[in-house]
């Protein structure tokens, strides 16, 4: 398969994205702004920005993959570090009281949607997290007997996929959606749970690569 480890990647990506967060939240205030409508574009210009750093992340592996493999490899094993430093701070808020996520309150503001997919696109480019999430994840993913170009735009697809799916769904359900994204312990939990992923899959890429090297 041109993807290596397809499987880890779809069961990683779809528990992180539906872990609370920036995202989450601007989905729901603009749903709270506007309507599900406002909610919806809003989510297509966050996706949108995935394959902007999908993008970065492929230059930089191609850029790499010209130096030397062993690059290649020192990479993926620095990512695979960066997960499981990921992993552990959302396990860590297991023993915290947790935050609320502020998801904003139903008004009559009109629904613009220029105004919501900039709003949702500049927000996912911008946020220098997720550059830095796709530099260390993706390359987990990539065969370098391949283009990483079309391996990285591929697996931002299905992140755009499943994500679009996760945050319309939370459009769609806004009042039960603020229920529970009101409730630290929910939070707290969900952020265990994507903590404890990252980790396992982190410790199971460096063994990988240990035994291929």
């Amino acid at each position: 398969m041109i993807i290596q480890n397809f499987e880890a990647f779809l069961i990683a990506i779809t528990v992180l994205t539906l872990t609370p967060g920036l995202d989450t939240a601007l989905v729901i205030k603009n749903t709270s702004r506007a309507g599900v409508k406002d909610g919806f574009v809003t989510s297509l210009g966050i996706c949108c920005g995935l394959f902007v750093h999908a993008l970065l992340s492929a230059i930089g592996v191609s850029a790499i993959l010209l130096q030397s493999a062993e690059l290649f490899q020192a990479l993926k094993l620095v990512g695979a570090a960066y997960l499981i430093w990921l992993g552990i701070g959302g396990v860590k808020s297991l023993f915290t009281k947790g935050e609320k996520l502020e998801v904003g309150t139903r008004n009559t503001q009109s629904f613009r949607a220029k105004r919501s997919f900039r709003e949702g696109f500049l927000s996912n480019v911008l946020n220098p997290k997720t550059g830095v999430f796709y530099l260390a994840f993706l390359p987990q993913f990539i065969n370098p007997e391949y283009s990483p170009f079309i391996q990285s735009m591929l697996l931002a697809a299905i992140h755009f996929v499943i994500a679009m799916i996760w945050q319309c769904s939370l459009s769609g359900a806004l009042h039960s959606a603020k229920r529970l994204l009101s409730s630290p312990k929910f939070l707290s939990r969900m952020e265990g749970i994507t903590g404890s992923v990252l980790i396992l899959l982190g410790l199971k890429l460096i063994v990988d690569e240990v035994e291929l090297y």
